[in-house]
């Protein structure tokens, strides 16, 4: 948010204007020195908003709050605003090469992040909450492309609203059958006892791996295409997160509607009453259904007057065969699952003797030590010192003359004690230095 404020005041004091239309008719006009510290700190308030490394640990953390929140505001409105912030601001970043590349490097970092953390999480809401970060990521990278990505970040957007809702949904339809426990170690076999919540998540499943035609491929499979013709080591980056998207929600997937049962004594499953599936229905057609956004070209003509229009240039492979390769990457990584998940028994506690990029995926790449060891306590510090230095120097200036009037006081006050024999004493002491004076004047 500092970020953000900062970029607004930064815009304010060089265009004299916070409009999107004003700053963008008189952008051109700016430095580039100073676009790129707009560029950069309108990319620090996306981070903020968009759970995008190194700013993301707050999204994991909000998945304790109830299920239908984490389905509209952290995955598919709220969590979404900072694409839209960059996007929408396309004229900055634009004339800012550097912050823009910043935007590539933080969205490619933030997709794998994401992607790393969802394999390893045993809590649903916290895999699907590691997969809106890796697919904001997605977004933001497609954002950072210029205006060859910029409609299929929107376009991404859309889709990701619609298979991320449906599964943030559809993972509280399980909570609700299961007594509210969240870890799927204690699923298993659910697809029979569910199977309205299980057809639903399934097609949201097939949507955000990027199966064809639901509309998952479309979106991302475009912003992939594109970071390959932009930077063939960005889009290897956005294949493999393809690979990994494969891999985790295969395991989750496989953890909560298939493999044996690891249900808790006493839990008794149920499908979900009317109110929370009719949702679900919706939400998985239009997760299915909504590529057709991209018939006719009419995402990117309708946006088009916003983020203008890219010039065509041909990928560096034929566009079937990066789509096949995307598929084959994509298959790959639910083809591990399978051996390692659905091949397997799962037991119903953690291991714990497992691997070192195990532990570091659980323990979320390690982000909430990495940010207090670089922020919080380098902040702490500098806290404590600033307060020593109020306490001591400032307050010191104030207090301190405060002190020596005080002592002053003192001092003066015991000459006037009341008492005769003082007075005279006084005298005496005048006379007697009044004298000495006098004497040694002359």
């Amino acid at each position: 948010d500092m970020g953000l404020g900062l970029a607004i005041f930064l815009m304010f004091a060089t265009f004299g204007t916070t409009s999107f239309s004003g700053i963008s008719a008189l952008s051109s006009g700016a430095t580039e020195t100073t676009l790129n510290w707009i560029g950069v700190l309108l990319l620090v308030g996306a981070c903020g908003k968009s759970a995008q490394v190194p700013l993301q640990a707050w999204l994991l953390d909000a998945m304790e709050g109830p299920t239908p929140v984490s389905a509209l505001i952290h995955a598919a409105t709220m969590v979404t605003a900072g694409v839209y912030l960059v996007t929408r601001s396309n004229f900055i970043f634009e004339l800012a090469p550097t912050a823009q590349t910043a935007v590539v490097v933080v969205a490619t970092v933030t997709l794998l992040w994401g992607a790393i953390i969802g394999c390893a999480k045993d809590d649903i809401k916290k895999g699907l909450a590691g997969s809106t970060m890796s697919q904001i990521g997605y977004m933001m990278l497609g954002a950072g492309l210029g205006v060859a990505g910029y409609a299929f970040a929107i376009f991404h957007l859309l889709t990701h609203g619609f298979f991320k809702a449906n599964m943030f949904l559809g993972a509280g339809s399980v909570m609700h059958a299961m007594d509210d426990d969240v870890d799927m170690r204690h699923y298993g076999a659910l697809n029979k006892a569910l199977p309205i919540t299980f057809a639903t998540f399934a097609l949201g499943f097939l949507a955000i791996i990027g199966i064809p035609p639901f509309s998952g491929f479309w979106s991302k499979d475009k912003i992939i295409e594109t970071a390959l013709v932009e930077n063939p080591v960005v889009g290897i980056c956005a294949l493999l997160g393809a690979g990994i998207t494969g891999f985790y929600m295969t395991r989750m997937v496989l953890m909560t509607f298939f493999t044996r049962k690891r249900w808790a004594d006493g839990v008794h499953p149920h499908e979900s009453p009317k109110v929370m599936t009719i949702p679900l229905i919706v939400l998985a057609a239009l997760s299915a259904l909504g590529g057709l956004m991209l018939a006719g070209n009419w995402i990117v003509d309708w946006l088009s007057p916003v983020v203008g229009h890219a010039e065509h240039h041909d990928p560096p492979l034929p566009v079937i065969v990066i789509t096949l390769i995307t598929i084959a990457v994509v298959a790959a990584g639910v083809a591990l699952a399978w051996l390692l998940v659905g091949k397997r028994e799962v037991p119903r506690e953690a291991p714990t003797d497992v691997s070192f990029a195990t532990r570091a995926a659980r323990a979320d790449l390690y982000g909430d030590a990495i940010n207090d060891a670089v922020v919080v306590t380098p902040g702490m510090a500098a806290v404590r010192g600033s307060v020593a230095t109020d306490r001591s120097l400032v307050d010191g200036l104030f207090t301190g003359g405060a002190t020596v009037v005080a002592g002053t006081g003192e001092l003066l006050r015991r000459l006037q004690n009341g008492y005769v024999r003082s007075y005279a004493l006084g005298i005496l002491a005048g006379a007697v230095l009044l004298v000495l004076t006098l004497v040694a004047v002359n």
